[in-house]
């Protein structure tokens, strides 16, 4: 596939009716909303906190309901849920439904406010026909934000062409879990690597403008992904850095508090982390909404209309999916339980949100008019460079890439399966797990490998060989959406379609100079609410790999999923091996370019690779020192060729005043293929009794090289990037005298090059940083 990169142009602005002109400075914003919620009467300000779904108001035929309008929303609604995904439709239904229901809205209720519509675009937007990118536990591999930021901005503008304002999305929980079942969804372990892919994802979704962009949440608030019970500075440093960044540096408009508990709370009513630490110290002034029927969920309350009271008095404030809780309000406020200026907080919290998406402009950018295509060549181009960054290669004996070899045979379950390409929360994964929807749609096409091998110039034979499992072998936890844990939806595994013969493949191996084994997870075996006994393959993946191995052939093994699989045992046997993750639409050609040296793989990993069961957080971070538990650490990834590193030099003097500093350094190609390098930089201390990380990432650079270039790197470092959290009664950031250690390194295991700094000066303390993360030019 070509390699240039192009971005979407912006759909039409539309005009609509409106009750408010544009306001363009923020007092006059806060004055315009006090104005209009003093006019709103009280069923309609609780409306705002509410959402439902659209396909109730629709007739059978597709046609607004305008009775069910009358019956269901006389007061409007702030909120419509998933409107993409309900049912399999065109793009242009969505939007003129979207239509549809916003021009009644706007003229049939009290004040004639429009709705949010809201999807999830975690790996594109969630609906037939869209692209599907990789899943962000590759992507966050790729050390690449720019083009994380291409990713949601080809997102963003199809979604508001359909109507769509808002989206459930980016998760940010930093997973520090190997186990975790979400795992899949999140950037890996790392605060500061997380906080740089997810303000990138922002910055892309919202586009810079509001108005034009789609409004950004944060999921899920505060250490759903693993954290949430962590000490004080850990939780402060570094699982809130990702919500942090996304909001103060990107202005992300909205949070979803977790499913899970802190200090004893569910945080969909936890105070202390929406009101004190949210709003209070961050200064977030957003929406905040609930994860779908999370409000329900809160423990030790049995009415309805207390737990409303608890969500919104612990500072949530809309009720997902459809307001079920908060459709009580009226009578909680009745009752004492909700005092007036709660509701007037959240009510006014969505209201700030919609002024600043431009809901109230005279021109109004609700939809667009023009014919929409989905997947158009730029944005499958920008799913392939994405997953073409996203494979890491962990081992490789020198068998890829694949140039001296004629006969290939494929093999395993994940060999030629979309569901080895799209992981939860795309469409295919979301029809199947919640609709029970088998996907056989080519809207898009899902390139699987063996359709990627078929297009290089070997022998590919083909035998499934075994399946995923012969058994459901998935375990089910009550934590996540309610709705997901009926019997039929998670008591299920997934039906390949084809024969698994093991005899077949081992008998065809005899003719093969390599055999590639993929396998790995699928859509039941990895995602919400899905966990599996342990993280060694599945089913009998090993035992079939141990017997392809047993042919004595060279095996290279791909593994597809959502989590690292720990393949102790069995990954000192093969000739090679690669982590795929879900590689998204194109993940078929990305892997097989890979594969046949089309591209050097060049990704690093986001997660420290286990090589026995841990149920427990790690983290690279937690000791400079190699953990023995670990086989592959945090930044890791191979290349076909090799890099050199060379001629460190840092300003080594530094005072704790001082805004920044600089760092650089060569990196030098000094393989026989083009190919592109990851360079870390890693700040340690020197002195145990420096309040920071033995190791802890502070920036990176992504550097393409042809054979025998060097590029010189240089990057700004900021002083407040070495100092660390406090509390001695008052939240703070520390910036402390002292010598400090820079690395360089190709990953948090492999430091190449280091140079000590000395920063003087009295301890400087902030509110709050300023500047988050380094900048790194070439030079």
């Amino acid at each position: 596939m070509k390699k240039n990169l192009k971005t979407i142009g912006s759909g039409v602005l539309m005009t609509c009716a409106a009750i408010i002109s544009s306001c363009n400075t923020t007092p006059d914003m806060e004055q315009q909303i006090d104005e209009l919620y003093q006019k709103m009467p009280q069923e309609e300000r609780i409306a705002q906190l509410k959402s439902m779904y659209m396909d109730e108001l629709f007739d059978a035929d597709g046609k607004l309901d305008t009775v069910k309008c009358k019956q269901l929303i006389p007061y409007g609604i702030g909120h419509f849920s998933q409107f993409c995904m309900q049912q399999p439709r065109d793009p242009n239904e969505l939007r003129d439904r979207a239509v549809a229901i916003q021009d009644w809205l706007m003229h049939h209720t009290p004040n004639g406010i429009p709705a949010l519509l809201h999807e999830e675009v975690l790996s594109g937007i969630n609906t037939l026909g869209s692209t599907i990118y990789p899943q962000q536990i590759g992507q966050a591999g790729s050390f690449n934000p720019e083009l994380a930021a291409l990713k949601t901005r080809q997102t963003s503008t199809q979604l508001r062409k359909m109507g769509g304002i808002f989206a459930l999305s980016p998760m940010v929980d930093v997973c520090r879990t190997p186990s975790f079942n979400r795992l899949e969804e999140s950037y890996g372990e790392d605060g500061y690597l997380s906080a740089v892919m997810g303000t990138a994802f922002v910055d892309g979704l919202q586009q810079g403008d509001l108005k034009k962009g789609v409004g950004a949440c944060s999921k899920h608030y505060l250490g759903y992904g693993g954290g949430g019970d962590a000490e004080e500075k850990e939780m402060m440093e570094e699982i809130l850095l990702p919500h942090e960044t996304m909001i103060r540096l990107a202005g992300s408009v909205a949070v979803m508090p977790g499913y899970h508990e802190v200090h004893g709370t569910k945080c969909v009513a936890n105070s202390e982390i929406l009101q004190d630490i949210l709003r209070g110290y961050v200064g977030f002034d957003g929406m905040v909404v609930s994860d779908y029927t999370a409000i329900d969920q809160i423990p030790n309350i049995d009415s309805a209309v207390e737990k409303a009271a608890a969500a919104i008095n612990g500072g949530n404030d809309v009720d997902f999916p459809f307001g079920a809780n908060y459709q009580l309000l009226q009578e909680a406020i009745d009752k004492g339980l909700v005092k007036p200026e709660v509701l007037e907080r959240a009510v006014k919290n969505v209201l700030r949100t919609k002024f600043r998406m431009g809901l109230f402009d005279k021109d109004a950018y609700l939809y667009s008019k023009e014919n929409i295509k989905l997947d158009t060549p730029e944005e499958r181009q920008t799913a392939y460079d994405i997953a073409a960054q996203s494979v890491v290669l962990l081992e490789n004996n020198g068998v890829l890439p694949l140039k001296d070899v004629k006969n290939v045979l494929l093999t395993g379950p994940n060999a030629n399966s979309i569901w080895a390409m799209c992981g939860d929360y795309t469409y295919p994964a979301m029809s199947y797990f919640w609709k029970k929807v088998d996907y056989k749609s080519e809207n898009p096409h899902i390139v699987t490998l063996l359709e990627g091998m078929k297009r290089s110039q070997l022998n590919v034979m083909y035998s499934r060989g075994c399946d995923w499992t012969e058994e459901i072998e998935t375990k089910y936890g009550e934590l996540g959406d309610a709705r997901a844990w009926e019997y039929e939806l998670l008591h299920r595994k997934v039906d390949s379609g084809e024969k698994a013969d093991k005899a077949e493949a081992l008998k065809m191996a005899k003719d093969a100079d390599v055999i590639i084994a993929a396998v790995g997870e699928n859509v039941m075996l990895c995602g919400e609410n899905r966990d599996r006994q342990g993280l060694r393959l599945p089913g009998q993946q090993e035992q079939f790999v141990e017997e392809l191995i047993q042919t004595g052939k060279p095996i290279v093994l791909v593994m597809f999923g959502g989590r690292a699989q720990v393949i102790s045992g069995l990954a000192e046997k093969c000739a090679a091996i690669i982590q795929a993750w879900y590689p998204g639409e194109e993940g078929g050609n990305a892997v097989a370019d890979i594969l046949c040296g089309k591209v050097s793989p060049s990704a690093k990993l986001s997660v420290s690779y286990p090589n026995v069961e841990i149920n427990e957080p790690i983290c690279y971070n937690y000791s400079a020192e190699k953990d023995p538990r670990i086989q592959w650490p945090f930044g890791y990834g191979l290349s076909y060729t090799t890099f050199e590193y060379a001629n460190l030099e840092a300003t080594t003097e530094v005072t704790t005043k001082d805004e920044n500093f600089t760092v650089t350094f060569d990196v030098k190609n000094t393989g026989k293929m083009a190919a592109d390098e990851v360079a870390q930089i890693y700040l340690s201390p020197t002195d145990k009794s420096q309040q920071i990380r033995p190791i802890q990432l502070q920036g990176f650079a992504r550097v393409s090289l042809k054979p025998g270039e060097t590029k010189k790197i240089s990057v700004k470092m900021y002083t407040e990037q070495l100092g660390y959290y406090s509390n001695d009664g008052q939240r703070q950031w520390n910036i402390q005298p002292g010598k400090y250690l820079i690395k360089v390194g190709a990953s948090s295991q492999d430091i190449k090059l280091q140079q000590e700094i000395n920063v003087s000066g009295e301890l400087v303390k902030k509110p709050l940083r300023k500047y988050y993360f380094s900048e790194a030019k070439q030079i």
